[in-house]
């Protein structure tokens, strides 16, 4: 019985000994986490569930957890931007892939020569949302990030095919060029026009000088990362997409008919001094000719133009080598009759990635692009095709009848108002405007551009965990180019001088003569990186970059001309046919070199508390010895309060996180060799052109930055908001010195300027993506004051009789300098009481001025700043939704508190020659109370000839940039995996009330800019 009783107390020690064993064994569980493009995630929290028992991945995203018993025996696995997942490991291994959150389809941000996870970065980085940028069908990448960016100003130049666009980056902060930086996989550019929109994977504007720092002296105005499209595992993917459209001109003025403006003219006629108000005007009198037209000059110009692009590429690829390859071809004919004013391009790129071993990767991203465009005046430049079709006046017809003297087949084209003879034999009272018909059919004017971008990289990775990694990389940026301009005499001959060297011929490109210009760039940059990424003790996280760079730019242009050409068909127009008189010729070669290191550091402790520092030195060629060298640093912090335990029961907030940062970021767009001093020899004498500078040195922009993101609702709501101060200084100035002293030399660059810009930016993102209507918001909007608060102590201001524009402290720059409109005099006794001294002869009906200095007179002295040309408001609202196979999108965008001269308006509505006006002059004054904003008709001055406030017109417009909506049809069933259709629109709505062709223009000065064009798109998608 007791031998029983022992075998039972053994057996329930034993079961109880085991129990025991079992709830205190532990599991040990390794695995790792990646992307859903199997890239590593380093930092991920993997947590025990219900428990504090966690670690993070390392650098290879790699993460080893031993489990507590007694606790559920299933992992958390949590990442800022990707959803959270808990699963069991069942076994002890578990390899997982995260997907991205509602917040962000990209958490991984490419930054300064290298990526960093969205939560880490802690200086002001705005990425672009990709699906809104695809469907701006836009030929210049740059061009696409309208409205997308707060704080980034984006404009077309001009709305003709291939023109460039302006770009800014928080706004105006030199005096020269406020050109951003762009990084193309790592390649710098100051241009991206040649890049093809279908390409680009990511865009990221680093926006702030901590983010942009690690640039160095090229940074000062911002910087655009640009990442391309690379291969994918897998088996091939082919794209195809073609899209064609048309387009039309908008918002166009009501000009004067014949009868109307005959009317105006012949008032005008009779209110001009010297003639009697009975007698009866030539306009008058030519209403009884039977050669007058009726001509809509705007009609005759404008035609709808036409657009077609198509791009394919395929890519894919195996566990060790990925390859895409990629090309388009895109052409647009303008708004212009007679297809004059076209832009092509053809693009090829290829991309391929090797693991040579585990450790070893290369690759190459080239690009090859080829540019033709037939250039047109676009921007009211000589010859002005657009301003000279609002001045011609409608009584003259496009074509000369046949039975006119000076009609011929190759040149029916009226010119000279109403020709009568040689010897100035017209009629002058129709002024002496040009036929904007004949300056599209014969200007000939052709560039070309050939261009090779990309580069060649090596990668290793030291340690077995991939932490430490050496990157060297060759990029070239090489382009050709070949301008060719043939102006062909043409035109009515005006010959009255009996000197005339060239009598007979026509009074336009007198004699005709060919421009021809070839240059070539050629870039190099050699960047050299070490990149170390590493976790410890599960908490601390560390990036740390060290590098070096080296740029080098040679450039060489050559180019001649000659006149006088016997034969000017096609096959004729060389150098070598023209007379061997009046030859030019120019050939010229510079170069420069940028010697670059650079570090930065990145630490983040338990995922809450960031710190970021960078810098960069810099020496460049451009400067002289004793300042060659430029030093760049910046530090940034950031908090994520919402991972702090105090937080954990505040569910509503996903995401809180407060930045903070400070940094310097250079520019060194100058002339080569300014600081050496140039002179020229002349039969043994040597002459100085320009004294140099030997201490001129870098602008350096100093930009601190506070900044604030937001997150609601699994982060399906979140908002950002940044304040920023960006002060310039040393900004290049150039100094004249006085001529009695040292002669007419050019001028002296000297360190002088500071600009400060300030403002608020603030961005909003909702996504709606758990409904069968699935939506995206995304809303931006940004504030900006421009100030120059310094000059140089001699320069006071700087005018510019061109654009009316003066630079003087305590303004914006180029801000708009003139008289004040102050309405239409009414009575003489209003103009004695107004001008004590009338020597400008002003007579009721004329233009009131504000006399500033209460002297009676209106002179210069009474000038004063009268706008501002730089916007104080710019905003974005995009819009993105699908249902189904249903898909519906659109863009505005906008600009506020912005000021645009309007010379057009001067020429056309004051000007007092006989051009021809909008129908708005018919209210002009005739006498007391019939208009306080409209002067009297004449041929007098009435006070429109002054540059004054009421050419200064608000520029600031509302535009529907683009909409568009498609449907993606299901063809798996024949070996297609989507095919998509879609129309798309762009430019359909304009809101402003500025009365130029175009409230969009760039030009300081609108003399008759080429509109931006309405356009209508149907294209088709397909993935194979």
């Amino acid at each position: 019985m007791k031998k029983n009783r022992r075998i039972y107390a053994s057996l329930v020690f034993f079961l109880l000994a085991m129990s025991g064993f079992v709830g205190y064994a532990q599991t040990r569980v390794t695995g790792k986490v990646t992307d859903e493009n199997n890239q590593p995630l380093p930092g991920v929290v993997v947590m025990q569930t219900n428990t504090n028992n966690k670690t993070s991945t390392d650098g290879n995203g790699a993460y080893v957890l031993t489990l507590q018993a007694g606790s559920a025996q299933t992992l958390t696995f949590n990442y800022i931007g990707y959803d959270a997942v808990t699963l069991n490991p069942n076994g002890g291994n578990l390899n997982i892939a995260l997907k991205p959150s509602s917040q962000s389809l990209n958490d991984v941000v490419v930054v300064g020569y290298t990526t960093q996870r969205k939560a880490s970065i802690t200086g002001s980085v705005a990425q672009v949302d990709m699906n809104d940028l695809q469907k701006t069908r836009i030929v210049d990448v740059a061009q696409a990030l309208q409205g997308q960016v707060a704080g980034v100003f984006v404009a077309a130049n001009t709305g003709a095919p291939g023109d460039g666009i302006k770009l800014r980056i928080r706004g105006e902060g030199t005096l020269g060029n406020n050109d951003v930086l762009y990084v193309i996989d790592g390649v710098p550019t100051r241009d991206i026009s040649f890049l093809n929109q279908s390409d680009v994977k990511s865009m990221t504007v680093l926006k702030d000088a901590a983010a942009g720092a690690i640039y160095g002296s090229r940074a000062a105005n911002g910087v655009v990362v640009i990442t391309t499209i690379s291969g994918s595992k897998g088996k091939a993917n082919i794209n195809v997409e073609y899209f064609s459209g048309f387009h039309q001109t908008t918002n166009l003025p009501k000009m004067l008919n014949a009868d109307q403006y005959l009317t105006v003219k012949d008032r005008a006629w009779h209110n001009t001094l010297g003639n009697a108000a009975n007698a009866v005007s030539p306009y008058q009198a030519a209403r009884s000719r039977t050669d007058l037209a009726d001509t809509d000059w705007l009609n005759e110009l404008f035609e709808t133009g036409k657009s077609k692009n198509l791009q394919a590429s395929v890519n894919g690829g195996s566990d060790n080598v990925q390859y895409l390859i990629s090309t388009g071809y895109y052409k647009q004919d303008g708004i212009v009759v007679q297809d004059h004013d076209g832009y092509e391009r053809f693009n090829f790129r290829t991309n391929v990635n090797a693991n040579v071993t585990d450790r070893f990767k290369v690759g190459t991203n080239l690009q090859l692009s080829f540019a033709k465009q037939d250039k047109l005046s676009s921007s009211g430049d000589v010859p002005g095709v657009i301003r000279h079709a609002l001045l011609r006046p409608p009584v003259l017809g496009v074509y000369k009848s046949v039975t006119d003297p000076t009609y011929s087949a190759s040149n029916p084209y009226t010119d000279l108002p109403f020709y009568t003879g040689n010897n100035n034999g017209w009629d002058k009272n129709f002024e002496f405007s040009s036929n904007p018909i004949a300056i599209v059919n014969f200007t000939n004017d052709k560039r070309k551009n050939f261009q090779t971008f990309g580069n060649l990289y090596a990668e290793y990775a030291f340690l077995s965990d991939k932490s430490l990694t050496f990157r060297s990389s060759v990029g070239v940026d090489i382009s050709f180019s070949h301008n060719k301009n043939f102006a062909q005499n043409y035109g009515d001959d005006n010959d009255n001088n009996p000197d005339e060297l060239y009598p007979g011929m026509g009074r336009n490109n007198k004699p005709n003569n060919l421009d021809e210009n070839r240059g070539e760039v050629m870039n190099f940059t050699f960047t050299n990186t070490l990149n170390y990424v590493k976790s410890f003790a599960e908490k601390h996280n560390v990036n740390f970059l060290l590098g070096a760079e080296n740029i080098s730019s040679k450039s060489s242009a050559i180019g001649g001309s000659r006149q006088n050409f016997d034969k000017s068909t096609s096959g004729f127009q060389y150098l070598d046919y023209g007379s061997l008189t009046n030859i030019y010729n120019s050939g010229s070669a510079s170069e420069f070199n940028l010697v670059s290191f650079f570090g930065s550091g990145t630490y983040n402790f338990d995922n809450k508390y960031f710190a970021t520092a960078t810098l960069r030195a810099d020496g460049s060629s451009r400067f002289g010895p004793t300042n060659k060298w430029g030093y760049f640093p910046s530090a940034s912090a950031g908090w994520i309060v919402s991972n702090e335990t105090f937080m954990s029961n505040v569910q509503w907030i996903s995401e809180l996180k407060l930045r903070a940062s400070w940094g310097q970021a250079g520019n060194q767009e100058i002339p080569n060799n300014t600081y050496q001093t140039l002179v020229s020899e002349s039969g043994g004498i040597v002459n100085v052109v320009r004294y140099g500078n030997p201490d001129v040195k870098w602008e350096t922009t100093t930009q601190t930055n506070f900044g604030i993101d937001f997150g609601v609702l699994k982060n399906r709501l979140s908002f950002t908001a940044d304040y920023f101060v960006k002060k310039t200084d040393d900004i290049l100035l150039t100094v004249g010195l006085p001529a009695v002293s040292v002669g007419v030399i050019d001028r002296t660059y000297v360190n002088a300027g500071e600009v400060t810009n300030k403002g608020f930016e603030f961005g909003l993102n909702f996504q709606n993506r758990e409904h069968a209507f699935k939506y995206n918001v995304n809303a931006n909007i940004a504030t900006l004051t421009n100030r120059v608060n310094k000059l140089q102590e001699f320069v006071k201001n700087i005018n510019d009789d061109q654009t009316h524009t003066r630079t003087e402290v305590g303004q914006p720059i180029n801000s708009y300098f003139g008289l004040v409109f102050d309405g239409i005099y009414q009575t003489p006794a209003e103009v004695s009481t107004h001008l004590y001294s009338n020597a400008n002869g002003a007579l009721p009906g004329d233009i009131r001025f504000k006399d500033l200095n209460g002297d009676g007179q209106i002179n210069a002295d009474d000038r004063t700043f009268i706008g501002n040309p730089v916007p104080k408001l710019t905003y974005g609202f995009a819009f993105s939704s699908s249902f189904k196979k249903f898909d519906f999108s659109f863009l505005l965008q906008g600009v506020q508190g912005v000021d645009r001269y309007n010379d057009l308006k001067q020429i056309i509505n004051f000007d007092s020659r006989p051009f021809n006006s909008m129908t708005s002059v018919l209210d002009s004054w005739n006498g007391p109370g019939t208009s306080n904003t409209l002067p009297r008709l004449t041929f007098n001055n009435n006070g429109g000839g002054n540059v004054s406030s009421v050419f200064v017109e608000d520029a600031s417009y509302l535009r529907l940039k683009n909409i568009e909506v498609g449907y993606t049809f299901d063809v798996k069933k024949i070996g297609v995996k989507n095919v998509r259709l879609y129309a798309s629109g762009q430019n359909l709505l304009t809101i402003t009330d500025y009365t130029g062709l175009d409230p969009e223009s760039t030009s300081l000065i609108d003399k008759g800019t080429y509109p931006q064009s309405k356009a209508f798109i149907v294209g088709l998608k397909i993935n194979l």
